[in-house]
């Protein structure tokens, strides 16, 4: 791997900051502590901060020569709702609160970068440094764009990175095209009329009529949409009845829907609604049928993905750049995505043999009580986003 030098020797010092970051998660459009962490550091090393976007988001400006253009690079900073199984110096002091995702390696990553570049600025043009807080369902991207990011900072292109546990370190992957999906959230009330267990004829049961919901939602990813085409169908929770002699009132059933495009998840919503109303429509029950669309697909576009791809492969080999295989899971990033070209990319976290003694038994996955980040990405991560923003402003105008 060829890593940038002054990055590998601060090294240790980033390790600090991402520990620290991780024994003091918040969630979402809560990281006060932690913006003000990221901030303190960008202005230490002399670096010009923008803060309040999107509540508690900040963005670094490295500029250097006479250039108008610019890329953006971008890490999130939030944690997730979690009780952390870890024992180790550095797991979390905040019960509830948890690192599970690595975002503290992202912001890790990204401040690694912006200490290089305070030092050496070998680009002309700029350098906005995102720090983007809720991530997790609370879709910081989007409202640091509603606060005006693309206005007050104009970029060509924006790019984001996310770890990927269960493959070997010094691998990334990009691809252009959809690499995660929609997310979308549906709750649906089917009322019925309570009678005795003994005497079900007397009311309108809303049990069996969710369970003919439940097995016909399956058949909309199997015989509605394009088998070529990806989608996902869960229904996650189902609430109904209180005593086991007694039929409910209604029955609440939840879950959540994913797609990579938008006319996957327009068929899906409207099937759902077709077969939710008139299922119960055909048993004399009401429904209330609610889907609430949330992240969009994540789509890279092609020439980004593509120049990503080579900055990759100048630091760690073509062998090494791997073919982004999608994902069901949903990333905020998506917003960006659609406002400018960009690419979004995976870099491999190992297989948990990083972890210290102390970490939980689980296995070191995305959104485990045993998950910990791997900071020898650190210096692997920064030196792709210090390349990848000197090559970008380095190559020809678009």
């Amino acid at each position: 791997m060829k890593l940038l030098d002054s990055i590998v020797t601060e090294a240790a010092s980033i390790v600090a900051v991402r520990r620290d970051i991780h024994a003091h998660p918040e969630l979402c459009f809560q990281e006060v502590r932690t913006a003000d962490l990221v901030a303190a550091k960008l202005t230490e090393w002399g670096i010009p901060v923008h803060r309040g976007m999107g509540k508690t988001g900040v963005v670094g400006i490295v500029r250097n020569g006479t250039s108008s253009r610019a890329v953006g690079l971008r890490a999130d900073m939030d944690a997730l709702p979690m009780q952390e199984f870890n024992t180790f110096a550095h797991a979390s002091k905040n019960a509830g609160k948890m690192h599970a995702c690595g975002h503290d390696g992202h912001t890790a990553m990204l401040l690694a970068a912006a200490q290089h570049f305070a030092k050496n600025r070998n680009f002309d043009g700029t350098v906005y440094l995102i720090f983007q807080p809720a991530e997790e369902g609370g879709g910081g991207a989007r409202e640091m764009m509603r606060d005006g990011l693309f206005e007050k900072f104009p970029m060509e292109a924006v790019f984001g990175m996310h770890n990927w546990p269960g493959t070997q370190i010094g691998k990334f992957a990009v691809s252009p095209g959809p690499v995660m999906a929609s997310t979308s959230e549906f709750k649906i009330t089917i009322r019925g009329k309570g009678s005795h267990g003994a005497m079900p004829h007397l009311g309108i049961d809303p049990v069996p009529i969710a369970c003919q919901m439940v097995q016909a939602f399956q058949t909309i990813v199997s015989r509605n949409v394009k088998p070529i085409d990806a989608g996902v169908v869960s229904v996650t929770m189902i609430h109904a009845g209180e005593a086991t002699n007694v039929v409910p009132d209604s029955c609440e059933l939840q879950g959540t829907v994913r797609t990579f495009t938008t006319e996957v998840l327009d068929l899906i919503e409207k099937r759902m609604r077709q077969i939710a109303e008139h299922t119960c429509k055909a048993h004399d029950a009401v429904c209330e049928f609610q889907f609430v669309r949330n992240y969009p697909p994540t789509v890279n576009s092609r020439e980004e993905a593509e120049f990503a791809r080579k900055v990759m492969a100048s630091i760690v080999g073509e062998a090494n750049v791997l073919v982004q295989e999608p994902t069901m899971g949903a990333e905020d990033f998506a917003y960006m995505l659609e406002a400018k070209p960009g690419a979004y990319c995976f870099i491999a976290n190992g297989d948990g043999s990083h972890r210290e003694m102390g970490h939980g038994a689980g296995p070191c996955m995305l959104h485990n009580p045993s998950y910990d980040f791997n900071d020898d990405l650190i210096p692997l991560g920064a030196t792709y986003w210090v390349r990848l923003a000197e090559e970008w402003l380095a190559k020809g105008s678009r």
